[in-house]
């Protein structure tokens, strides 16, 4: 599995200039409104931008001089790494500034040294504004499209797909998903029965929650033990999931709990129980894309249930690289410091550390590491 190592960030509202190492599991903590959000916004941006969607994007954020940051900024700038097996890494850079109303591409490459001894990277894209050029297999050096190129839109959603290494590059890129807080009210899709077909992600608002767990039922029993198996964990008086059908294709889900005579219905499981439902099924997919952000999953969660879903991101960790932005200092006291990322507020503007870069041994002999987040010890306080 290819992974992102590094990500830098230039002008993007108060991430002004980051740079950061990529992990496979990013838990970043911090005061409000300063910058958590914002990196989750930005692989969501880069994600559109490698599908094509780009311009839409960025109308959706209410325009680029919006989104750079305030008095400072007359760009916003992204760099991005990813590895490749067997060769050296593969170096994404997006420089995009304002025009009149619009903006425009005014940098981007995408490069690899694939030669040890040449003196410059190979370019697979080298776009400045309007001047266009990429690179093929047939032919030496770096051409210009014959078709006709949307300028507002990346060169790497649009290029000829030539290379293998650059293509899984955009389609990783492009497959960044996001997951906010589940909206578990009476008419919501998580608690109506739901269409039964073939899916193996529960869905960001839990539509697919059902036909998701159904589906791994029958086609990955193993997997869909391990879920319910974790569910026991969490709720000692579950016993398991029950899947009636309610109409032709069309099936409801329940909860059988060992205290009463008959099963319960999803409009009648708490909040908590159902968003911890919903986060674990999210967690034990098989089919977690390359990067998975995840917003505030502690919501509704009783605290007792925030050292079993540590263990259950870790275990995610393995099959995708997550990050999640929260407040909750229980969640913190069950992670390891190289696992937590501190987002602090300098003069207005964004800094990220890693939480095993701030010399802590010495004071988690005596601490765990929320008390020494609530005792500002390690930052990301207001």
């Amino acid at each position: 599995m290819s992974l992102f190592q590094r990500i830098g960030i230039e002008g993007y509202r108060r991430l002004y200039n980051v740079e950061i190492e990529m992990r496979r599991l990013t838990v970043m903590i911090g005061a409000n409104s300063v910058g958590k959000t914002s990196l989750l916004e930005i692989f969501l941006l880069l994600a559109a931008s490698a599908k094509g969607q780009l311009e839409s994007k960025i109308s959706e954020l209410s325009g680029l001089s919006e989104i750079m940051t305030r008095d400072t900024a007359n760009s916003i700038a992204f760099s991005l790494s990813m590895s490749v097996p067997d060769g050296e890494a593969l170096n994404y850079y997006l420089k995009l500034v304002p025009k009149g109303q619009f903006y425009e591409i005014a940098l981007e490459t995408l490069t690899q040294q694939r030669d040890i001894n040449a003196s410059q990277s190979f370019k697979y894209i080298d776009s400045r504004g309007f001047d266009v050029k990429y690179s093929t297999p047939q032919q030496y050096g770096l051409i210009r499209p014959n078709w006709e190129h949307n300028p507002y839109e990346t060169s790497l959603s649009q290029v000829p797909k030539m290379y293998r290494e650059p293509e899984n590059f955009r389609k990783q890129l492009g497959s960044c998903t996001f997951y906010g807080a589940l909206n578990v009210a009476p008419k919501s899709p998580v608690r109506l029965p739901q269409s039964m077909r073939p899916a193996t992600l529960p869905g960001a608002n839990g539509e697919d929650l059902v036909s998701c767990l159904y589906y791994l039922r029958e086609t990955d029993p193993e997997r869909f033990e391990i879920i319910e198996d974790t569910l026991r964990a969490a709720f000692p008086d579950f016993e398991r999931l029950g899947f009636p059908p309610v109409a032709a294709g069309t099936l409801a889900m329940t909860w059988k709990d060992k205290n009463f005579s008959h099963p319960l219905y999803m409009h009648q499981l708490s909040e908590g129980t159902l968003r911890f439902l919903w986060l674990v099924t999210l967690l034990h997919s098989p089919d977690l894309t390359t990067v998975t952000l995840i917003d505030e999953p502690e919501v509704s969660l009783h605290p007792e249930l925030l050292q079993l879903l540590a263990d259950v991101m870790r275990e995610a960790s393995k099959n995708t690289q997550l990050i999640v932005a929260t407040h909750s200092d229980r969640l913190i006291r069950f992670l390891q410091p190289q696992e937590v990322l501190v987002c602090d507020a300098e003069d207005g503007l964004t800094t990220m550390t890693w939480a095993d870069s701030l010399d802590l041994e010495k004071w988690l002999e005596d601490y765990s590491l929320d008390q020494l987040w609530a005792m500002n010890l390690i930052g990301g306080r207001s």
